[in-house]
């Protein structure tokens, strides 16, 4: 059957949306929450905060390198079976990890078994959901993701409160049962056949082209730079604080109005990335740049409201930039190879979810505070901004059109024709 011309900008996209903002609050918002777990895991296993960074670390790389296998299984078998199978085995890595004896069972558990669930279910969803949009993709994205800022308001005290009720052990499988909603989330979905879909070959083909995109390279540059730094707060902000002499159950609260402005952020975000016109790029160096700032000022506060102030600010800005990062890409390389781009962009970036956390835990415990973790975090999403103004029409004054696979390119990499070099995918 014939695929659409272009997406229908809503009717079962919104359901799509609906599932996606689901699954972005039972991953990333568990995920964020976690700070409140790490402290608690430092003191029943006695371990340097280091090696138990290592635990959400390792969920979040297993989560973004396994995204082209998600990818992949989603272009043969559509999303929703992929989705749902990865919703449990999300459940069953939390399950298993309410019995840990070791950190080495929370890696393998939490990081591994639960990452991999993760990797099943986040990315596919958000390449089926920007198939479903073109002008309003911004927007949609934007709703989806408040998901995230929702439940970390919701997770971070209720997590905390979960602790002092039942121990880590009883939290964890309560945790685990929450995270078997994403089966029904998956069920929601339903692929989108696109006319751009015939054009851009298999994913060999695609992956291939992907390769020699100088733009779509250098953006997976400056992307995995902004997650080496992104969730630092989410997992020291609280210990941080408690170093600084605050209480548990107020330090999980402040997480909480972070999460407050993230949500106001990403809502803000998707609006103004279709309402302003120029290229959405100069909206996430923005946002980029603004949270990079507001991460290294944090060890410069000390008294609470200077704490609230810079919550406030960081929610705000990492909120705003996570809509437009995933806008951003479409316009890149197109509908037709988004589930392949996608997928690898989070395969790439996941060098940086991975050595993020456990770096900020060691400069902790080299340096006895967390003013060298905060300061570097900034610095590194500081350096992804600047290799944003690199990627095309930065400093155009109008709205770079959406990027489509072209005819001859597809036709050369089927007859093994070299490229002129003005029409290469390597070149701007």
């Amino acid at each position: 059957m014939a695929g659409r011309a272009e997406p229908p900008d809503g009717g079962w996209g919104w359901m799509v949306v609906l599932s996606a903002f689901f699954q972005s609050a039972l991953v990333f918002g568990v995920l964020r929450s976690f700070g409140v777990f790490f402290v608690e895991f430092v003191s029943a296993f006695e371990e340097q905060a280091a090696r138990v960074s290592w635990i959400a670390s390792i969920g979040i790389a297993v989560q973004q390198f396994g995204s082209p296998i998600g990818s992949a299984l989603s272009t043969k078998f559509g999303p929703r079976p992929v989705v749902m199978t990865g919703g449990i085995l999300a459940a069953l890595g939390l399950l298993l990890a309410s019995f840990a004896t070791s950190l080495t069972h929370l890696y393998l558990s939490i990081g591994l078994l639960s990452g991999s669930g993760w990797a099943l279910t986040f990315t596919p969803t958000l390449a089926c959901l920007s198939r479903y949009f073109s002008r309003r993709r911004t927007l949609a994205m934007g709703l989806a993701l408040t998901g995230v800022g929702l439940s970390s308001f919701a997770f971070a005290p209720l997590f905390q409160w979960l602790l002092n009720h039942f121990a880590w052990r009883g939290a964890l499988l309560l945790v685990s049962a929450l995270s078997c909603h994403l089966v029904a989330c998956g069920a929601l979905l339903r692929p989108l056949s696109l006319a751009e879909d015939t054009a851009v070959g298999g994913p060999g083909a695609q992956l291939t082209s992907l390769l020699r995109h100088g733009p779509f390279l250098r953006y997976t540059v400056a992307l995995t730079l902004i997650n080496t730094g992104y969730f630092i707060p989410y997992v020291h902000l609280v210990a941080h604080l408690q170093d600084l002499g605050w209480d548990p159950l107020p330090a999980a609260f402040l997480l909480s109005v972070a999460a407050i402005s993230d949500l106001v952020g990403r809502v803000a975000s998707g609006w103004l990335g279709d309402a302003v016109p120029g290229p959405v790029t100069r909206l996430l160096m923005l946002w980029t740049t603004l949270t990079g700032v507001s991460l290294a000022l944090f060890p410069v506060a000390k008294a609470p409201t200077a704490l609230v102030v810079l919550a406030v600010a960081y929610g705000f800005t990492s909120g705003a930039l996570t809509p437009v990062a995933f806008s951003v890409l479409p316009e890149l390389v197109g509908t037709g190879r988004i589930y392949c781009g996608l997928g690898l962009v989070q395969m790439i970036e996941s060098v940086g979810g991975l050595l993020g956390a456990p770096l900020s835990g060691y400069l902790r415990d080299v340096t006895g505070n967390y003013t060298a973790s905060f300061v570097v975090a900034g610095a590194f999403l500081l350096i992804g901004s600047g290799v944003l103004t690199t990627l095309p029409h930065f400093f155009s004054c109008f709205s770079a059109p959406a990027s489509r696979p072209q005819e001859h390119e597809t036709e050369a990499l089927d007859t093994k024709v070299s490229l002129p070099k003005e029409e290469g995918l390597g070149e701007d």
